[in-house]
């Protein structure tokens, strides 16, 4: 197996994890007939690195070695996107035109995954997606080359945002990202607001990527007396809304934080002194039973953040890929990726982050989605126990129903 990158700071970037081969780049029409070529494209160096980037890539590195004795090669390339639509989508036709890539993983930032969503298709190839969360990818721009895998904004809106309103948090304001993530983050929390009889009294939209000072906007949110803030946000734009807040003493003044994206690294960050009680939507956890302990305890050598979501995303959809082409026939599998994305619909799912599961007919993966509250200091037993689970929404009511995202080719 080789790993592959076309930017020297990706190299600096991920020189804390361990090599699996160095050979060189080859042409794609020098391509082995029985290798497979992934290519992760994700934040290595900004907003987002340590909930994607060297961490999924050490997982996505595990599920190619588990398939290193079944009969084709598999080789993993990786890439920084630098959260750019234009720089996504052109490594993304780089790679599958010069170098052969089979498979796109990962996306990263929604607007960045939908211009790759669109290159994807055009070349017939597969796109897995695991940390973009708009949920427009299985709704208007759906794709049947696409697979949607970890979690999107439907989800998180209603079990982050639906527990929020539960609660009593019925008024919001939202502080977002301006991109599509944000803008679909609000739009779909906005829904489940309204329909809990919720009110949404205004929102901010901050610049994405370009700024790690928040209070302008956060003060505006506590000026409009809402009893809720709703970060539609995540990775360190999370991790600074959430300390500049306390900064200003909001959640003393009984003004409750809706953390809408927040993974477990951003929690690390933080500390439990300052995010205790916290609520967040994860589709994993490392402590949640013996499978995900069991796999975080394999990964651990390789890993210097807590696993998330997005990292158990990008071994799970890959390791289901490799079955689906193993099943198939690399060659099949090479060279046509919406047979290989109905191939992977068809396969149940199991594996040992996410548990068996099923590909909807619009590329959503469905699994549970688990709600928790991040633990006071004294209440964690040790590193990286940050969480308590409050509650379980079961895979088939966890995600937007089949029929109502306009997926174009939905059958009735």
């Amino acid at each position: 197996m080789t790993e592959c990158t076309s930017r020297r700071g990706i190299l600096k970037a991920a020189a804390a994890l361990p090599a699996m081969g160095g050979l060189p780049w080859r042409s794609a029409r020098a391509q082995a007939a029985n290798t497979v070529k992934i290519a992760l494209l994700c934040d290595f160096g900004g907003t987002y690195r340590d909930v994607t980037g060297p961490t999924e890539l050490a997982c996505i590195r595990q599920a190619a070695a588990e398939f290193s004795n079944r009969g084709f090669n598999v080789e993993v390339l990786y890439g920084d996107n630098q959260n750019k639509p234009d720089v996504g989508s052109n490594l993304a036709r780089q790679w599958i035109d010069r170098d052969g890539v089979d498979v796109v993983v990962d996306g990263g930032a929604s607007s960045v995954a939908l211009a790759v969503n669109d290159v994807v298709r055009e070349k017939n190839k597969v796109f897995l997606n695991t940390s973009s969360a708009t949920s427009d990818l299985t709704g208007s721009k759906c794709s049947p080359n696409t697979v949607h895998w970890t979690y999107d904004t439907w989800m998180l809106a209603k079990s982050t945002g639906g527990a929020t309103v539960k609660a009593g948090g019925d008024t919001w304001y939202f502080v977002t990202a301006d991109y599509a993530f944000g803008h679909a983050l609000e739009r779909d929390t906005t829904t489940f607001v309204r329909n809990a009889g919720g009110k949404v009294l205004g929102s901010v939209r901050t610049p994405f990527p370009g700024t790690t000072d928040f209070s302008s906007f956060i003060l505006q949110a506590q000026a409009s007396k809402a009893k809720v803030i709703g970060l539609a946000n995540a990775g360190s734009d999370t991790v600074n809304c959430i300390k500049q807040a306390a900064e200003f003493g909001l959640t003393k003044r009984g003004i409750k934080l809706a953390s809408l994206l927040m993974f477990l690294p951003d929690v690390h960050a933080i500390g439990l002194q300052t995010a205790q009680g916290l609520i967040c939507t994860e589709t994993f956890y490392w402590d949640l039973n013996d499978r995900t302990r069991a796999f975080t305890k394999k990964m651990r050598p390789n890993i210097s953040v807590p696993l998330c979501m997005n990292h158990a995303g990008g071994y799970a959809a890959v390791l289901h890929y490799l079955k689906a082409a193993a099943d198939m026939g690399v060659a099949q599998a090479r060279a046509n990726g919406v047979e290989t994305v109905n191939r992977m619909k068809a396969m149940p799912c199991d594996d040992d982050c996410f548990g068996p599961g099923q590909i909807r007919q619009d590329g959503r993966k469905l699994h549970p989605a688990y709600l928790f509250e991040v633990k006071k200091p004294e209440e964690s037993r040790g590193e990286w126990d940050y969480y308590k689970l409050l509650q379980t929404t079961p895979s088939e009511e966890a995600f937007r129903p089949l029929g109502d995202g306009g997926c174009s080719f939905v059958k009735a």
